[in-house]
């Protein structure tokens, strides 16, 4: 996937946004060391009735000042696939790397398992459809594992000039998103208390905002009770958003995962599964007219 592909204003601000996240991340990463081999007592699991990540006083962290749902739009003239795998990829290394930051208190002693807010449990499903249950820190490896191998497929996301991508993309990237979301959720529910510590919160909420714009516009998260254990932390998150960027605007709350409003913006709803078709439909027209064209 060619980034210069993408149209220089959205490639400048995808850049910087995302330069933001690694440079913190980094130096956090140098900072702390990896401490190997690591046996941690058990995690001190997030109370379900006190969450801490639902508090204002952290929600309306969030590093930059940006319009998501104006962000995470299909640059006209721009490939659907491409402007799919280029979040994908973007998405994927920079939970990596959120994940790396507070892996060392991540184990198998004080996670045995992959959980996420609202009593969620997630099970490993290999390519033969056989379940397995697992600890936390095995669980992420196998979707890192998983999604390292997707992207760095030419078969599956190619590169070169003249290679298409399969049919079956999009059902791929839907797996990715369902994974990495998994993995958000139990940075969220298991290891909120760490990410505060080393002053990520604000990066965190900023990268599960971006993640869940593009997500739920492209819905990429087919079944809703997949994200619900996180909708009210988006619905949150929206609102602190919107009112960063308009503080003169009353921005009002129903307080469950519905679109936000505020006086003149809000977070509209994702497009209706045949409008997404009928758009898909039509960038692929003009991506095959462009290709005969320069054959």
């Amino acid at each position: 996937v060619k980034l210069e592909k993408i149209p220089d204003y959205i490639r400048d601000t995808m850049e910087w946004f995302m330069g933001c996240y690694k440079s913190c991340f980094m130096a956090i990463c140098l900072l702390k060391g990896r401490r190997k081999d690591k046996e941690a007592t058990p995690m001190n699991i997030q109370d379900e009735e006190c969450r801490q990540y639902l508090e204002d006083e952290f929600t309306n962290e969030q590093i930059c000042d940006v319009d998501f749902c104006s962000l995470v739009e299909l640059p006209h003239g721009l490939d659907y696939n491409e402007w799919l795998a280029t979040h994908t990829i973007t998405f994927f290394e920079h939970i990596s790397l959120m994940y790396d930051t507070i892996s060392e208190f991540c184990t198998s002693s004080g996670c045995c398992n992959m959980t996420g807010p609202a009593n969620s449990s997630y099970v490993w499903e290999d390519s033969r459809g056989k379940k397995c249950k697992c600890s936390a820190p095995q669980y992420v490896d196998y979707v890192m594992s998983h999604s390292q191998t997707c992207v760095c497929d030419e078969s599956v996301f190619p590169t070169k000039y003249g290679n298409l991508f399969p049919s079956s993309f999009e059902s791929t990237v839907r797996k990715i998103h369902r994974l990495l979301f998994h993995v958000i959720a139990h940075i969220y529910h298991s290891h909120y208390k760490e990410i505060v510590q080393f002053k990520l919160h604000a990066h965190l909420n900023t990268l599960f905002l971006h993640f869940m714009a593009f997500s739920r516009h492209f819905k990429l998260l087919e079944d809703h009770k997949e994200s619900e254990c996180l909708d009210a932390l988006y619905a949150k998150l929206v609102c602190a958003n919107i009112a960063r960027r308009h503080p003169d605007k009353p921005v009002e709350s129903n307080g469950d995962a519905s679109p936000v409003k505020s006086s003149g913006d809000c977070l509209p709803p994702p497009p209706s599964a045949h409008e997404l078709e009928e758009n898909k439909e039509n960038l692929m027209e003009q991506s095959a007219e462009q290709h005969e064209a320069s054959s």
